[in-house]
């Protein structure tokens, strides 16, 4: 990249970090406002989910065509537009009149979205000489990791203090301080100008538009509808399945891809595919437990719990620079190696918390985990790219993210089954050994009921009451049950993935800085 010689790196990182923080912040920022959405805009809770699954399904679509698309039109045009577009959609969002008219501009929104992450990945991985690189992805990654974790705490402080639409309005200052420097600083590769003229594969983009949105609309939807007891949903996994198979076929044979799968030809690239769709499925996946635990199980309001997640971004941020520089002078494949086996332990430490956890419990291994994330994603990132050509960087970018939020709806939808279907499980084996017979049964059930009649009940209501008491109790117990047992299948998933590391080839540019010509 001959343009950017005479532009510091660090200002290019800088001006599409601004794109991609918001991007990656309005995916988690909404969540805890839905029903206050669904309040004001005269719609239930439910409805008001449209608002996150329409902007999913746009975002899906859009992130594998992004390479395609940068290559018709131009990198550069195309971020300009792409931040433009989600600026003006965030602010129609704010001013949406009505639910209906909020799910047209969120879909706008995921829509000019979705090009956002992997198009400054790739910026970023050409603006810099290769064994710089790892410092590049740790200044990215910093947006991607700690973005989904400050978003509820964020969007829980915006609507409390002030109202939903600021959840939006937010992203105005940013996106326009973000146009404004990608004008001024960002300029296209020579190849990129070259591949202009290419011929347009609709029935390629057909595919993908209709196999990725019915994905990710089962997936978003799955567990709310009881999965394949729905005739929707089989309708449109089939669907999805007929789809994305054709499109893998069709693509791989075709001359004008509008996804290059040819580049799963690189052994490093492929194994870093898969291990960023499961560290999507554990990332997220947590993420959405461990909120929902504190508030239902251990009592948290929901502002305290969104700040009791914070440790995880504290973490991470602290570590990301220091991973940075020891990527460039270690093998990436150790440090990754290092932070899928950290990440597997923090994991499991959060397996062994019980309803008595306090605050500094789940501070512990929150901290420590927000370090491994940091060793993964920068490590991965750099390692999976090494061996990709600049041409094809903003393919293989696009399709990196792609997997990386599939695993993540995948593991999001994948952990709230198995926590409703477990916690109805242990509550059933839990109430088999809670029986009336035994002492200790008898004696806490004539506890709560003198407690109940001392409270003013009368003797039939307060027996009532005590039972109804002791089976809140089984239940507590049953859902705590499921939690931990949820967060020990993550651990053993991430320490799984270790031994595919070795799979991968050893970067070819690590900490030669004579070795940086091909990044230009």
């Amino acid at each position: 990249m001959s343009e950017h010689r005479h532009i510091n790196p660090w200002i290019i990182a800088l001006s599409v970090m601004f794109a991609t923080f918001m991007e990656v912040l309005d995916t988690t920022v909404v969540n805890v406002s839905l029903p206050h959405i669904a309040g004001n805009l005269s719609a239930t809770v439910d409805e008001a989910t449209w608002a996150l699954t329409s902007y999913l399904v746009a975002n899906a679509i859009i992130l594998p065509l992004t390479g395609w698309l940068a290559g018709v039109f131009g990198r550069k045009r195309l971020l300009m537009a792409s931040i433009t577009g989600f600026t003006a959609a965030s602010l129609l969002c704010g001013l949406a009149p009505t639910l209906s008219l909020l799910v047209i501009f969120r879909i706008i929104q995921g829509a000019t979205g979705g090009a956002l992450q992997p198009l400054s990945q790739a910026v970023l991985l050409e603006s810099f000489q290769p064994h710089e690189r790892g410092k590049a992805m740790a200044f990215w990654a910093l947006g991607i990791v700690v973005a989904p974790i400050i978003g509820p705490v964020l969007g829980g402080w915006l609507t409390d203090s002030y109202s939903w639409r600021w959840v939006f309005y937010i992203n105005l200052p940013v996106g326009i301080v973000s146009l404004l420097m990608v004008r001024q600083f960002l300029f296209d590769p020579s190849y990129i100008k070259h591949r202009a003229g290419r011929g347009i594969d609709y029935f390629g983009i057909g595919l993908l538009a209709v196999g990725i949105g019915a994905l990710q609309f089962v997936l978003d939807k799955g567990q709310e509808d009881d999965w394949f007891s729905s005739r929707l949903i089989v309708t449109l996994m089939i669907v999805a399945v007929v789809a994305l198979v054709w499109l893998i076929v069709h693509e791989w044979n075709t001359d004008d891809p509008v996804v290059e799968l040819h580049v799963f030809r690189e052994r490093s690239y492929a194994v870093g595919v898969v291990l960023m769709t499961v560290v999507g499925f554990v990332l997220y996946g947590s993420m959405v437990l461990l909120p929902v635990m504190l508030q239902t199980l251990l009592g948290y309001p929901p502002m305290q719990a969104g700040i009791a997640m914070a440790p995880r971004g504290i973490g991470s941020f602290c570590m990301m620079p220091i991973v940075g520089i020891l990527t460039g002078r270690f093998d990436p494949r150790k440090l990754l190696a290092t932070g899928l086996a950290i990440g597997g332990l923090t994991m499991w430490w959060l397996g062994h918390l019980n309803l008595q956890a306090g605050y500094w419990d789940v501070f512990w291994p929150q901290l420590i985990q927000g370090t491994a994330m940091a060793l993964l994603f920068v490590p991965l990132t750099t390692v999976t790219m090494d061996s990709i050509k600049p041409e094809r960087m903003g393919n293989a970018t696009s399709l990196f993210n792609l997997m990386r939020n599939i695993g993540g709806s995948i593991g999001i939808a994948a952990t709230g089954t198995l926590l409703a279907r477990r916690s109805q499980a242990y509550t059933s084996v839990i109430g088999a050994h809670v029986s009336g017979y035994t002492s200790e049964t008898q004696t806490m059930m004539a506890q709560m009921k003198a407690a109940f009649m001392a409270a003013g009940a009368d003797v039939v209501t307060a027996a009532h009451r005590a039972e109804a008491a002791m089976f809140g109790m089984v239940q507590r117990q049953a859902t705590m049950v499921a939690f931990v047992s949820i967060f020990q299948l993550l651990a053993i998933v991430f320490l799984a993935m270790v031994p595919l590391v070795m799979l991968m080839k050893r970067p070819k540019s690590r900490g030669r800085p004579g070795a940086a010509a091909a990044a230009h």
